[in-house]
């Protein structure tokens, strides 16, 4: 037997041999390393001469390219990836402990800061009139063609427990649906004729988007004279004593310039695309809005849901648009100038979570693109910071942003969806076990703790969020780059579960999509890229990563054949 090379080749005859030799090719390529051989006695064509020639150097040149190219880039993605990953669960259990702590030890926001109740006779005075020793108080709703949740807001904002003559309500109507402005005009005339102080804005453009409409309402001749400003999306509603809540919190602590309430999702048991989202978002204001709060007083204004003082938003330069987060970048501005903020987490802001795919993937190309694109402006800004301390400005660049709005994405999308399964191919590069399970493990265990009902959802959820972990890390790329569609702005999707849990029926109906029209080409790629490393491990037994990819790429075949999030008006 006369041994020819190192990976296998059986050339049983000369008509077959040529295939052989390139399926063997294909599978040293792949990983294999086997030796092939030729039995004595046989016979070469000269053609199959050749080819083995040809073959022997393709080998050797794929060795080459794969010893002294791809292994090290390989390694070094993987040294980058525990380095990420450390940070990312350092993180994490900073978080974490933080909020553990506060609820332990009962730092509640009326205890570390001066709260007092409005008195006992407030409802009494004021429905006989006004209460002058109360502030004014300016109610902002930004609307952009949003039938289904129109009313939502305007409603609650006429409900909520303040003197009539101390409140103004501001709907700023970007619509340029003509059947929705009339309907947001009936809406606001109906409350004005019952004695609301409601002021319905509109504009001929989008400049700017919602930072733009924000802005231009800050300009009408009313709004002088109110010293806070409440902000509610279309889809949010308040309860009515949120003013009586929040108010004291300002009035009594005079650089407090944000107090901010938690969301109540009315929708989240609509899908498991919904529950899996409540997930997400329990954990960021449970634990990261918690944590920000307690720590330096400063975290991300989550856009609708809270009261500002308005001499703070002034004294930051006001609503910029640079920035699909104009709400974040206020906050940072304002927190470099000294401004502290409050996380209220026991007051509550019912909202609608968006249930289809595709106004779920919009938004969170928005909530990813637009914080690393606002870490590009700003990071010379918050070097530059005179009234901020050096450990504020370290941590709004290292655990902000850096931490939390670049690694987390990078570790979730790089490490698990791509570096793992390609690893299986390179048999020399070895990953930690403590990076390949004891790590996210960890970081599964604290981000699903603060929804206990959806403890059993918890696989889904990590498989879901490796999905969307590409669109995030895709975007946070297009941010950094501030390339493509950094400045795209589509107004999240609503059905209108607040106005049917009220009773009220949406009348909008969305015809069944067809398969063809539901696929999402870049999921199903991904998800045969993991099939086929998956499929090679459990081949060959490499690495026994299968038991972990396997799933992630159903996850992503399913998600790309549409068959998840993808509700219609008509299902609800």
């Amino acid at each position: 037997m006369r041994i020819v090379s190192n990976f296998t080749i059986a050339a049983s005859n000369a008509g077959g041999g040529s295939r052989h030799l390139l399926a063997s090719l294909l599978a040293f390529i792949l990983g294999g390393a086997n030796n092939y051989y030729v039995e004595e006695g046989e016979e070469e064509e000269e053609s199959e001469v050749v080819i083995r020639k040809v073959v022997q150097w393709i080998r050797w040149a794929w060795e080459v390219v794969r010893e002294s190219a791809l292994v090290p880039a390989l390694r070094l993605a993987v040294a980058m990836c525990l380095v990420m990953s450390v940070i990312m669960v350092l993180e994490k259990i900073f978080m974490g402990a933080v909020s553990l702590f506060v609820r332990l030890a009962g730092r509640s926001p009326s205890k570390v800061y001066r709260w007092e109740p409005f008195p006992d006779h407030f409802d009494e005075e004021m429905q006989q009139g006004s209460i002058d020793n109360h502030p004014m108080v300016l109610i902002q709703i930004p609307l952009f063609n949003e039938r289904q949740v129109y009313n939502v807001a305007i409603r609650a904002a006429c409900n909520l427990l303040w003197p009539s003559d101390r409140l103004v309500i501001q709907v700023l109507d970007d619509s340029t649906d003509f059947v929705v402005r009339e309907l947001v005009k009936d809406e606001c005339e109906k409350w004005k004729r019952n004695g609301i102080n409601i002021n319905l804005e509109t504009r001929d453009h989008r400049k700017g988007y919602k930072a733009g409409a924000l802005k231009d309402g800050m300009k009408s001749s009313y709004v002088q004279k109110c010293e806070y400003v409440a902000i509610f999306d279309a889809d949010h509603q308040p309860t009515c004593d949120f003013l009586k809540q929040t108010i004291p919190f300002l009035i009594h602590n005079p650089k407090i310039a944000l107090v901010q309430a938690r969301w109540k999702f009315v929708n989240a048991d609509e899908c498991l695309m919904t529950r899996i989202q409540e997930m997400s978002l329990d954990y960021h204001f449970k634990v990261e809005q918690e944590a920000g709060s307690s720590t330096f007083a400063f975290f991300g204004f989550n856009g609708t849901g809270g009261i500002w003082r308005i001499m703070a938003i002034k004294e930051a330069g006001g609503w910029n648009e640079r920035t699909t987060v104009e709400d974040m970048d206020l906050a940072v501005r304002a927190s470099l100038k000294g401004w502290k903020f409050i996380f209220a987490g026991h007051i509550k802001v019912k909202s609608e979570l968006p249930c289809t795919f595709k106004a779920y993937r919009y938004q969170q190309h928005r909530w990813s693109c637009g914080p690393a694109n606002l870490l590009r402006h700003m990071t010379f800004e918050i070097i530059a910071a005179k009234n901020a301390t050096i450990w504020k400005k370290l941590y709004l660049l290292y655990s902000f942003f850096f931490a939390r709005k670049i690694i987390c994405h990078n570790v979730t999308f790089f490490f698990y969806t791509i570096v793992i399964p390609i690893s299986i191919f390179f048999p020399q590069v070895v990953i930690p076990k403590w990076a390949v399970v004891y790590i996210p493990t960890t970081i599964t265990i604290l981000s699903s703790v603060t929804t206990p009902s959806s403890i059993h959802l918890v696989l889904l959820w990590i498989l879901f969020e490796q999905v969307m972990s590409f669109h995030r890390c895709k975007a946070v790329y297009i941010g950094l780059l501030e390339a493509g569609r950094v400045k795209e702005w589509i107004v999240t999707e609503k059905f209108g579960s607040n106005n049917m849990q009220n009773g009220m029926k949406a009348d909008h109906k969305k015809p069944k999509s067809k398969l063809w029209e539901r696929l999402n080409v870049t999921e199903l790629v991904l998800g045969a890229f993991l099939v086929i490393c998956a499929s090679y491990d459990i081949a060959y037994r490499v690495k026994a990563y299968y038991y972990y990819i396997l799933p992630q790429s159903l996850s992503f075949l399913i998600v790309g054949f549409g068959f998840v999030g993808n509700l219609s008006q008509a299902n609800l």
